[in-house]
């Protein structure tokens, strides 16, 4: 666990204190052996601050070195805390200019503090970016975007830094504090909703679930998940046992968060193992676009650990590191099948030892003991892969594997089977969202079990009995399992989703289902704190994603994988974003989703975030009194969608789409074009209509 500051002290204590036992004090704090640069960093601060907090030496008044942001993996500067009021400050010594990107650096540390910390949530919070070297400062002082009490970023030098605190106190009337009005700020509550890939980042920090969690109950409650998790490894590792864990949760609680959380525990324990002897875990899933943004968020995450520590890492290597524990399923399959031979004979798999050489421990297994499958309930059924397999995948080019006679849980829960020793799978397992055929639900890993595997233990949340879980059938398919065993310690019953809007999930259920009146009554609800509104101007809606954010606050557009005639607009879907640059890279990147050039669709986005999002409706997905018409763009015209499961995929590619911004979201519904017959302004204006109906603003 990170040290949550280096250095605190009253300023009389720090004034009147030692320079050099000051320094010992921050240094000795230092867990990364900072480079020498970061050390005359420290030292100078210590003299700056000595002269300018000189006037508010006789009040109490704390100031604090290297405050750790759990969310954001990094430390401020400098925290200072004067009459209520917390100033955050960032140092760039020998730098004479500010940069775009520090003064985005250091207004992300004010939105942390004001949005998750808790003792910060009443107080003005004042961002400053202090450039040692500048000629010129900020004169002018105002508040950010929003009436929340921030601070717009202040520029100053070494030479205005005091005068400029002066300035926000008298601009604040603010009186000196009471001891006690600042005792419990440095060791306040953190609170916070992380995307995914802050998580994933944090974690990688080694920070503790319960840091990156807003809320107490739900940080204990992934605590306890994982704790039981890797006991479950622990115990068949000692009795040479093989076990599958199912975990569920209620949308938004962090099923994956568990999983990263166990993947890279269990990782960092054997780390120092002979490598022969480790006993590895891999967090897998079929989210390719998932995979590809956490592995390159966490390799870059790896990259400035090591230049922190003065060491070279490129970007391939580092990639190569995190993707020992963080895969995309379909290649961890695709090295199991390599290994059975063909053809298959009397619908049975067996090991071809000409293409594998069986280890003491793991036989023909793959190296890790432990797989963590995410979304496990969209595994493939028997007849999608097996029809997948007898192509040669989905365009032809792999080797065809024809009468292959498993579905994908079946098969994957044999991968592990093959090792000698032991194994465990953990199986994160949600519901609702569907958006892909062939997908076989959770009751197949079971039945699997039952059927083929029935020496495996069985570790059951006690809610996958409910019935959004396997058709409501896991009751009676553990019934007559001796090993199955239902614990409470693996269900995750509290959301951490969206800080600014946790009903926001609740709104687009009652807006997809077409229930007026209760949208209406949440969107009255949500949209102080969520600011959710409409047009009919694409460009009037990228306007207000640049407006509303707010230092590295991400933004970007999507659409259906189905909006084919948005291309008037420059949008075309056919052409895929990279995504990892459209997550990860900054807004001078024509790639990034800050550019508002490239847009992400369902598929891209789903099990990630943004902070602010423009949704742009095209005509596959329309309004009418009779309920949602469905159609696919085929050819040259639109075609309708009369099929119950694939209407059904369509609504839940919206169900997505409208769930992916943390913070507010515009929706652009396009006027149509009377002169194209497929951009009609009836294919869009009854939509429109219908969401004005619920009382979305316009702008």
């Amino acid at each position: 666990m990170i040290n949550r500051f280096f250095y605190r002290a009253s300023f009389s204590e720090f004034i009147n204190g030692s320079r050099d036992q000051i320094f010992g004090q921050i240094a000795s704090m230092d867990e990364g052996d900072s480079v020498a640069e970061q050390k005359f960093a420290w030292s100078e601060e210590i003299d700056i601050m000595k002269q300018v907090l000189a006037p508010w030496q006789n009040e109490y008044a704390e100031i604090i070195f290297e405050y750790s942001i759990p969310r954001l993996g990094k430390r401020i500067d400098v925290v200072l805390l004067l009459r209520g009021i917390v100033f955050a400050i960032e140092f760039k010594a020998g730098q004479d200019t500010y940069l775009q990107a520090d003064m985005e650096q250091v207004m992300d540390y004010a939105l942390d503090l004001k949005n998750f910390h808790l003792d910060s949530h009443d107080r003005t919070i004042v961002p400053i970016l202090v450039a040692t070297e500048a000629k010129e400062n900020t004169s002018t002082l105002f508040f950010s975007v929003y009436n929340d009490m921030i601070y717009n970023p202040i520029m100053s030098n070494i030479n205005n830094l005091q005068n400029i605190i002066s300035k926000v106190i008298d601009k604040e009337h603010a009186q000196p504090s009471k001891e006690s009005d600042l005792a419990n700020w440095a060791i306040s509550r953190y609170s916070p909703t992380p995307t995914i890939i802050e998580a994933a980042s944090a974690l990688y920090q080694n920070h503790s679930v319960e840091d990156i969690t807003r809320h107490e109950a739900a940080g204990a409650a992934l605590e306890d998940t994982t704790k039981f998790v890797l006991n479950v490894i622990e115990r068949s590792k000692q009795n040479g046992e093989k076990s599958i864990c199912f975990v569920t949760g209620v949308p938004g609680a962090g099923k994956t968060l568990v999983g990263l959380n166990v993947a890279i525990q269990q990782s960092v324990k054997e780390e120092n193992a002979p490598e022969d002897e480790r006993n590895l875990a891999v967090y897998l899933s079929g989210n390719g676009p998932l995979v590809k943004v956490l592995t390159a968020a966490l390799a870059k995450d790896k990259q400035s650990k090591d230049k922190a520590k003065g060491k070279k890492c490129n970007i391939t290597d580092a990639k190569r590191e995190v993707s020992q524990f963080i895969q995309i399923i379909h290649r961890y399959r695709s090295n199991m099948l390599a290994k059975i031979k063909l053809p298959i004979e009397n619908g049975k798999l067996e090991i071809d030892e000409t293409k594998s050489i069986a280890h003491k421990t793991a036989g023909h297994g793959e190296v890790e003991h432990v797989a963590i499958f995410d979304e496990a309930q969209r595994s493939w059924d028997l007849e999608h892969l097996a029809g997948w397999l007898a192509r040669g995948g989905s365009r032809g080019g792999m080797k065809k594997v024809p009468d292959f006679p498993m579905s994908e849980a079946e098969f994957l829960i044999w991968s592990l089977d093959l090792r000698k020793d032991w194994a465990v799978i953990v199986c994160l397992v949600g519901g609702g969202q569907e958006i892909n055929t062939g997908e076989a639900g959770i009751g197949e890993w079971i039945r699997a079990v039952n059927e083929t595997f029935p020496d495996w233990k069985v570790y059951l949340s006690k809610h996958l009995t409910d019935k959004e879980y396997a058709e409501g059938n896991v009751a009676e398919l553990i019934a007559h399992n001796q090993n199955a065993q239902q614990v409470e310690q693996l269900h995750l019953s509290v959301s951490m989703r969206s800080f600014r809007a946790e009903k926001l999930s609740n709104f687009v259920h009652y807006l997809l289902d077409r229930d007026v009146e209760n949208a209406k009554q949440l969107y009255q609800e949500i949209k102080e704190k969520y600011p959710l509104l409409l047009t009919r101007d694409l460009n009037k809606a990228k306007k207000w994603l640049e407006k509303v954010h707010r230092g590295s606050e991400r933004y970007g557009i999507v659409v259906s994988s189905q909006a084919y005639r948005l291309k008037p607009l420059a949008i075309d879907v056919r052409l895929q974003p990279d995504v990892e640059q459209w997550f990860l890279a900054d807004k001078t990147d024509v790639r990034s989703s800050l550019f508002l050039e490239d847009v992400a669709t369902e598929f891209d986005i789903q099990g990630l975030e943004l902070d602010w999002t423009c949704l742009v409706w095209d005509g596959d997905f329309r309004y009418t009194p009779h309920g949602w018409d469905h159609n696919a763009f085929r050819g040259s015209k639109w075609n309708k969608i009369r099929n119950k499961e694939a209407q059904s995929y369509q609504l839940n590619a919206y169900r997505v789409l409208m769930t992916r911004a943390r913070q507010g979201m515009i929706i652009c519904v396009p006027e149509g074009n009377p002169d194209d017959p497929t951009r009609l302004p009836e294919f869009y204006d009854g939509t429109y209509q219908y969401l004005k109906s619920i009382g979305i603003e316009e702008i």
